[in-house]
């Protein structure tokens, strides 16, 4: 979103009105005012065979805190995000919004046990970040939310206070705040740090050996895309001049709210995706500098 734009009315905290979207989309915001209604699913498999070789030299000679090929993902995705401004809208209240800025949520497990808490966790994205600095970023925060087995604060907290309300109680509150929601006067205390107000929220389902799968949205919140990545493994795949190669591939899969773009809009978002992975060099550059990717 521009830095120099004013609010005006109809504008809510976490975004501002499109006024100028198509009338398929505006008209489809009223009609489908349900988000989980509106779910377009896409599914790619991503040649990683260059990713893991830019990663097994960027981890050279590192024991702990090494860059993973989920950093490289979450920094592929913002990129994305910063280069196809139509994946930063959101619709609530009947109407398309875009956001004030690019984030992505993930869910981090405390412990890889079946009883572990989980913690919720958000990057901001911004123009001069890359994947060093997200790789840092994410490593340091799993290391600080790791040292605890319980939540600590934030909106972990939050949701274990409103859980600790009696159920009588808890209801119209729940509805309060679905009120509130709807006309985007949510407090922040609720909606900061909560993935169900971000941009991108992607679960790493390699990480625990499961491969992707279709997630669904929430009508709840404004996040509008969620994405999964699964294992890594090898693929036979068809190269560009015509023969075949077993290369390292990965599955990932994408839920989106179909009232913020069209299908070949997100087909190109994807593409980017694909292509930033296949030339990991990308992900050194800034986020806010163009990719320079032809989407012929």
């Amino acid at each position: 979103m521009d830095k120099n734009y004013k609010k005006k009315r109809g504008d809510r905290k976490d975004g501002r009105w499109v006024k100028d979207a198509p009338g398929l989309q505006t008209i489809m915001a009223d009609l489908m005012p349900n988000r989980a209604d509106c779910e377009v699913y896409l599914h790619d498999t991503i040649d990683c065979t260059e990713l893991l070789k830019f990663l097994e030299k960027k981890n050279e000679g590192k024991t702990d805190e090494k860059m993973t090929l989920f950093h490289c993902v979450v920094t592929a995705v913002a990129r994305m995000c910063m280069e196809r401004p139509l994946m930063n809208r959101f619709v609530q209240g009947g109407r398309i919004y875009e956001r004030n800025e690019i984030s992505l949520s993930f869910v981090c497990k405390r412990r890889f046990t079946d009883h572990a808490e989980e913690a919720l966790m958000v990057y901001k994205a911004k123009p001069e970040d890359t994947v060093n600095t997200i790789s840092k970023t994410i490593i340091g925060e799993v290391r600080e939310t790791r040292k605890s087995e319980h939540s600590t604060g934030g909106i972990d907290q939050v949701l274990d206070t409103f859980a600790k309300i009696p159920r009588p109680l808890l209801i119209p509150i729940v509805r309060i705040i679905r009120w509130l929601d709807f006309w985007g006067l949510c407090p922040d205390a609720i909606t900061e740090g909560d993935p169900n107000y971000t941009t991108v929220l992607l679960s790493n389902l390699g990480s625990i050996k499961c491969p992707s799968v279709y997630h669904h949205l929430n009508n709840y919140g404004t996040n509008s895309i969620m994405v999964t990545i699964g294992t890594i493994h090898n693929e036979e795949i068809l190269m560009e001049d015509g023969h075949k190669e077993v290369r390292k591939v990965v599955d990932i899969g994408a839920t989106l709210d179909e009232r913020i773009g069209d299908g070949f809009y997100f087909a190109r978002s994807l593409k980017l995706i694909k292509h930033v992975c296949a030339h990991p060099e990308l992900l050194e550059r800034p986020l806010g500098e163009n990719s320079g990717f032809d989407y012929k």
